[in-house]
């Protein structure tokens, strides 16, 4: 609809050059990378597709970015789309200049729709369509929270909630080795916090208004399937990571993926270690933040590490 088609930038959905040339990722950050003042930059650089943006939101997006009134930022129905749109400005702009193409595009949760943008999945219109009804229908799912936990593995930290009688959590993302997020009623949580708090163990709630990627988001997804069926999607031209599986979109698995995101863990600690697998060097880029760039390092450092342990240094 929107005539600019950013697949190009990504290159043929290869994966590792069989010449041993370094892998090149494109990472996509979800809710959480929201700022006031962001799109500052893009979106006069892209006049139309600004406009077009706002008439199918149905609000002024620009003034809601660089003003934040009432903190709407926060708020997930305004959030999800408005960090697709100005990701997907800064992606066009990165095609522009001619900047390297990626071998691979991963986004983080909502995140993916930009990577699925980037690999000619869909169009911007599409995508926006979408993610405007993904963000309307997780932010009327009310009740239930996330919170980050550091420094504990999922396995064990799924044991020591169990030891102290408290059910009922889903592991919402694997971020790095050091830290998973967790998600539950909020009776649930209140009861987790006080578990850990008495271990020992950090944790951090996330300012999100309900257990997202988790069991609690089922409602979510039998209508967002439902709405999914109106779309035509075609096959990622870039190899494209799922956080469902943290391995690449299987030929015609893209409605399934995204209905399934959901209600689980976005896999993203097990992405990065595929990447780290090809065994040819990872190179890297974020569109809009470096929050993923701290979790990638992290995960790096830790498979050095365990490299280290495996070789006997």
């Amino acid at each position: 609809m929107c005539g600019t088609d950013i697949a190009a930038w990504c290159g043929p959905a290869t994966g590792a050059d069989p010449g041993g040339i370094t892998v090149f990722a494109i990472f996509f950050p979800g809710q959480g990378a929201q700022f006031r003042g962001m799109g500052a930059d893009d979106f006069g650089r892209y006049p139309g597709l600004t406009r077009f943006a706002c008439e199918l939101l149905g609000y002024d997006l620009v003034s809601r970015c660089r003003d934040n009134p009432d903190d709407v930022l926060s708020r997930t129905e305004c959030t999800q789309p408005a960090l697709f749109t100005v990701n997907a400005l800064q992606t066009f702009e990165r095609e522009r200049r001619e900047r390297r193409p990626a071998d691979y595009c991963l986004g983080h949760s909502v995140g993916e729709y930009n990577a699925l943008l980037a690999a000619g999945v869909f169009d911007f219109e599409t995508g926006l369509r979408l993610v405007a009804k993904r963000g309307e229908l997780m932010a009327a799912a009310s009740g239930g929270g996330m919170s980050a936990v550091m420094n504990i593995p999922a396995p064990r930290l799924l044991d020591v909630l169990r030891e102290d009688g408290v059910d009922g959590v889903d592991v919402a993302a694997y971020n790095t080795d050091a830290q998973v997020v967790i998600a539950g009623s909020d009776s649930v949580l209140r009861a987790a916090h006080a578990s850990l708090k008495a271990r020992g163990i950090r944790f951090a709630p996330l300012r999100v208004s309900a257990a997202f990627h988790s069991r609690h988001m089922e409602p979510v997804r039998s209508e967002f399937e439902r709405f999914l069926e109106g779309f035509t999607f075609a096959e990622p031209r870039t190899t494209v990571i799922s956080n469902v599986t943290g391995r690449p979109y299987e030929l015609g698995a893209i409605p399934e993926m995204l209905s399934r995101q959901l209600v689980e863990p976005v896999r993203w600690a097990e992405s990065i270690r595929y990447l780290l697998s090809l065994g040819t060097g990872l190179e890297y880029e974020e569109i809009g933040g470096k929050s993923l760039l701290r979790m990638v390092k992290s995960i790096e450092k830790t498979g050095a590490r365990n490299a280290l342990v495996k070789s006997g240094v």
